[in-house]
């Protein structure tokens, strides 16, 4: 982050936060958890999820210390390191995740450069599952046209599956600018994270967010935006890194089970966390490729590996019943992960998916570049390719 932000204190399920703002100081890129990226400076502990095996149960997650969710009093400066993740994350041996990067949040808004506004509504509140909504303030105060309808735009953030959530500057800022420049209505998954919750259960959760999106089809659903305005002909998913892979499980799962009254029309992966045993393109010689492999068994210690088909589509037999008409997927030229995406679309275009689908690849930059630098000019025209997607430009 740069500036000033808002730090989160005693963040909640119910969304009861209290905020203040405090200088902070500038957010690198390892700082979002990039799945490849850590610096060789920085001190890696390969994983032996020995701790997450044990009875020892993880504990609510927290700040860094002198903004901690966690009672002060629970903090033990002798407590013993399992896995350190600096400056991001670390994991101590008696169970507690100690969140040090991606818990800055913002509060719901009227934004006043882009003219929509943002509410929070908990669909679990014992699961601990939300979403951000957004939508243009035009479409809310026009009186006229209440009947107006307009594409569903579901994201579901990055973070490795461990850190950031839909509440924090990055993401609320880029929800903002689609849902202006595309005159949609955004929603913006909340899942529960790991590895306190490991995957697939930030899957499982978002799948719930879309049945609850689906509980609107019939126009009496729990949210007024959504019964009034959602064209439930025209769903998109969307998600940047580990949301990319949550929205293609995501559109899979539609293609199998299907959701009454929901027409997927597309999906947006930017660049997608997918990954597998063999390396292909440039991965073999990648120093951090070994890296990829370890940090996937830290989110989800139960897998069979780099080749379970949650993180490898090409050992998933239902990659062909892909859900959706169209496929929009952004690499980055540096991009450790930026061979998969390349080799997601030959993949789909040799199953029996009859849709479409496109690459867009972005020279000289990294992973989720435009998170960090959302106002340069190639963070821009990334979101305008994901705006024309959208709207079908």
């Amino acid at each position: 982050m740069r500036g000033t932000e808002i730090i989160r204190l005693g963040f909640t399920a119910h969304h009861h936060i209290k905020y203040l703002y405090i200088p902070t100081k500038p957010n690198y890129p390892f700082m979002n958890l990039i799945t490849h990226s850590f610096p060789l400076s920085l001190p890696f502990i390969p994983f032996k999820p020995r701790f997450l095996n044990s009875p020892l149960k993880l504990s609510k997650s927290s700040n860094s210390p002198q903004f901690s969710t966690m009672d002060s009093s629970s903090t033990d400066n002798t407590e013993e390191v399992a896995y350190d993740l600096s400056p991001i994350m670390k994991v101590y041996k008696n169970g507690r995740v100690q969140r040090l990067a991606g818990e800055e949040v913002v509060p719901p808004s009227l934004d006043p450069t882009t003219n929509v506004e943002s509410k929070d509504f908990v669909i679990s509140k014992e699961e601990d599952i939300s979403v951000r909504l957004f939508i243009p303030k035009t479409v809310v105060d026009d009186s006229s046209n209440q009947s107006q309808k307009l594409p569903l735009f579901v994201y579901f953030h990055g973070g490795a599956f461990c850190i950031e959530t839909p509440f924090s500057p990055n993401y609320h800022n880029y929800l903002n600018n689609v849902v202006s420049k595309a005159n949609a209505i955004g929603v913006s998954v909340h899942y529960r994270r790991a590895p306190e919750h490991p995957v697939p259960i930030a899957h499982e959760d978002s799948w719930l967010v879309l049945k609850w999106v689906a509980s609107h089809v019939s126009r009496n659903g729990p949210d007024g935006w959504l019964n009034k305005h959602a064209d439930f002909d025209k769903v998109f998913f969307a998600g940047d890194s580990a949301g990319a892979n949550i929205a293609h499980y995501l559109a899979i799962r539609v293609g199998l089970e299907g959701l009454p009254g929901l027409k997927v029309e597309g999906i947006a992966l930017v660049h997608p966390y997918f990954w597998g045993v063999e390396r292909i393109g440039s991965e073999s010689g990648r120093e951090f490729a070994a890296k990829v492999d370890e940090l996937w068994r830290f989110s989800s210690p139960t897998t069979s590996g780099s080749d379970d088909p949650l993180i490898n589509p090409d050992k998933d037999p239902n990659l062909g019943k892909l859900g959706c008409e169209r496929v929009l997927v952004c690499v980055a030229e540096k991009d450790i992960l930026k061979d998969r995406g390349w080799y997601y679309k030959e993949l789909l275009e040799k199953s029996e998916w009859n849709g479409v689908v496109d690459v867009i690849e972005t020279k000289e930059e990294d992973h989720v570049f435009h998170m960090f630098k959302p106002t340069c000019e190639e963070a821009l025209v990334l979101l305008n390719n994901v705006v024309s997607f959208i709207k079908k430009d």
